[in-house]
């Protein structure tokens, strides 16, 4: 009976999990990827990212305005930084830290005159990079044997001043043997181990795989450096195939195995490693044993410290920023303070506190420095995905707030996690600058679920239009000429203002704004006003309201007939001239006539040389004309009856002019009204 064993170091290494991560985050966002070459060395997840569009450049020159270059986890000589600079493109680094480690070291020993020598395939795009970033010649040995020939032909200065890394996915005897030749031809050769931690393991457990196998599969790209390595360690112990796909397992005789091992390259997606699990349980048909999915599961359980595995650890110690932890094992856990929650408002002593027990996900492991980084934010991501799916099915509404504006939308952080809201989605009318939503709390629908990604999108518009569709309908069914509503003021027009009355918007027009004639709206009301209005009219068939906001206790007849009356004598002010007399403002929005012969006991000539604009003075109320709208008054009527007596022909004269001028009085008045 034929059994297979899949490794528990299969697939994905940190660094191109981070790599690939990226670039499906960037396109969440709505950006538009462009790699600087293949993202990794997968031609199946290469054509699945070229189906969204992820276009693959070779060079900065390449890139479109609209692109963000993403360098991939191999990284890139220090000059193609500069170029990305100098063209001013969009770009996001995915150097896998070990590779960024390795650029670091020999940045900083050629700038002190040394000369670098790399240990992998001068071909690889990781050793360009490397070389990239010397300052100093450098030199590429594929193995020990070259590094031997490359110390015939140093000079002795150079022998004496060289170090040597290594390409993270080298053979790890390959380096072994590098060393002891190191060690027999140079003097005081500085050595760094910069193979990946992850790339040593996946090696060795294959050998040992290997060495227990009848058949090993290795799956992955053939154009990827760190799986045809896997191929060349475990094909010193059995036959060993490298294969791509599922598809390729149709040539390969499994019953003439005992025991078949599994293993795949670090730049393996796991969706193909089940695909190939599972083909092979059906072409073996063995009900014995078990189905991929839990030989995968069982695969990534171990007592081993890995990324990406879920623990439960117990918090010894809060600092201001990070949180210690024990997970029960040998290194030390720690959870840096971004890693605790993507809701910027909370505070670490809010969320954690000593002897609290947590669900955490590894982020990284540094076994030199004892260390195990922790996320806790991912694991209530994961449990908030649940949530917003189903929010999904059941259309829910959920309560948020906006924490970023990024290309082409927001992020909103509801159910412990951060969803894309696009910008036509983020409010029921258009949002000029994004920015000005930032911090403010939201109510939004989700409107797609990426299950595959676990990636939900969301749309604050959905809520806000089923609200004011549902505030509108109530509106128009309880509407009625005369009722008062209390509406904001959403914008003004030279002829009136809109009022937003809770779903539907009605208008002020501008005479309605005031009793006094006014020159713009904006003198009464402006946009974000509360005020209180009253429907003057309204037609649902377009939709179309007409509201009142000046009130009849203000209108100035109103206070004018309650509180003055014929005889009275007031204060008043001059506010205009006509050639029969002067109008006087004697409360807001209502003036009185004084006729030029009401002015003064003697003929008036010029009414400028006695009155001026502007001057208060006492008159008296001689005459109320409601219907009319008219108000007479008379200075002279306080004079003494002394300084009343004038000679028959003034009178006469007088009774003339006031004929006439009552006449040109009318006229005016009736303008006016008209205007």
């Amino acid at each position: 009976m034929t059994e297979y064993t899949l490794a528990k170091t299969a697939g994905f290494c940190f660094g191109v999990n981070r790599a690939v991560d990226l670039v499906f985050r960037l396109l969440d966002e709505g950006k538009h990827p462009a790699t600087l070459g293949p993202i990794i060395h997968n031609p199946q997840l290469v054509e699945r990212l070229a189906g969204r569009g992820v276009r693959i450049i070779n060079s900065p020159e390449e890139a479109r305005p609209d692109e963000t270059v993403v360098i991939r986890s191999h990284g890139v000589a220090q000059e193609v930084y500069g170029q990305l600079e100098a063209l001013g493109v969009d770009y996001a680094d995915a150097t896998c830290p070990f590779v960024a480690k390795i650029h670091r070291i020999v940045r900083q020993e050629s700038g002190k005159g040394k000369t670098v020598i790399v240990a992998g395939d001068v071909r690889h795009a990781e050793v360009e990079g490397i070389r990239g970033h010397c300052q100093t010649p450098s030199y590429v040995v594929e193995d020990g044997e070259e590094l031997r020939i490359l110390a015939e032909n140093l000079s002795e200065k150079e022998k004496i001043n060289a170090v040597l890394v290594a390409q993270t996915t080298y053979h790890t005897n390959r380096w072994h043997y590098c060393n002891e030749i190191a060690k027999k031809h140079y003097t005081n050769l500085k050595i760094f181990d910069t193979i990946c931690s992850a790339t040593s393991e996946r090696q060795s457990e294959a050998a040992e795989m290997a060495a227990a196998s009848d058949l090993m599969l290795v799956i992955g790209g053939r154009h990827s450096s760190n799986t045809r390595k896997l191929q060349e360690v475990c094909q010193k112990h059995c036959r060993t195939l490298l294969i791509e796909t599922k598809d390729e397992l149709n040539g390969i005789d499994l019953f003439a195995y005992d025991k078949i091992g599994v293993t795949a390259g670090a730049s393996t997606p796991a969706d193909i490693i089940k695909e190939v699990l599972k083909t092979m349980s059906e072409i073996l048909r063995n009900e014995e044993m078990e189905d991929f999915a839990t030989l995968l599961e069982q695969s990534l359980e171990s007592e081993k410290i890995y990324n990406g595995k879920r623990v439960t650890g117990v918090v010894t110690s809060v600092a201001p920023n990070e949180v210690h932890v024990d997970i029960g094992a040998k290194q030390a856990g720690i959870i840096p303070a971004e890693e605790l929650s993507d809701d910027p408002s909370t505070k670490i002593e809010d969320l954690v506190k000593k002897g609290d027990e947590i669900e955490l996900v590894v982020v990284k492991v540094n076994d030199q420095e004892g260390i195990v980084t922790l996320s806790k934010k991912r694991c209530d991501a994961a449990r908030g995905f649940e949530e917003l799916k189903k929010a999904y099915e059941e259309e829910t509404i959920l309560d948020g707030v906006v924490t970023d504006v990024v290309r082409g939308g927001v992020l909103v952080y509801t159910c412990n996690t951060k969803i894309f809201v696009p910008a036509s989605q983020s409010s029921d009318s258009r949002v000029e600058d994004l920015n000005t939503l930032l911090k403010k709390p939201v109510r939004l629908k989700i409107i797609e679920i990426n299950e595959q990604r676990s990636r939900a999108k969301g749309s604050v518009r959905a809520v806000l239009s089923a609200e004011r569709k549902e505030k509108q309908a109530k509106f128009w069914e309880s509407v009625e000429i005369g009722k008062v509503y209390q509406g904001e003021v959403k914008s003004l027009t030279s002829y009136g203002a809109f009022v937003d009355l809770g779903g539907i918007d009605g208008m002020i027009h501008i005479t309605e704004l005031s009793w006094s004639k006014l020159k713009h709206p904006s003198e009464v009301v402006n946009p974000g006003d509360m005020v209180e209005v009253y429907i003057k009219d309204f037609d649902p068939e377009k939709k179309r309201i007409s509201l009142g906001y000046k009130k009849n206790s203000e209108n100035p007849w109103v206070i004018f007939q309650n509180d003055y009356h014929v005889d009275d004598v007031v204060k008043v002010k001059i506010v205009s001239f006509t050639a029969y007399g002067a109008f006087a403002e004697i409360i807001p929005g209502i003036d009185g006539l004084i006729h030029i012969s009401q002015i003064a006991n003697q003929r008036v000539e010029k009414i400028s040389d006695v009155l001026k604009v502007g001057q208060e003075v006492d008159a008296k109320i001689i005459e109320i004309d409601v219907d009319k709208k008219r108000v007479s008054l008379s200075m002279r009527a306080l004079l003494s009856e002394d300084e009343q007596k004038k000679d028959k022909e003034l009178d006469l004269n007088s009774e003339v002019e006031g004929v006439v001028a009552e006449k040109i009085v009318e006229e005016a008045v009736v303008n006016a009204e008209a205007e």
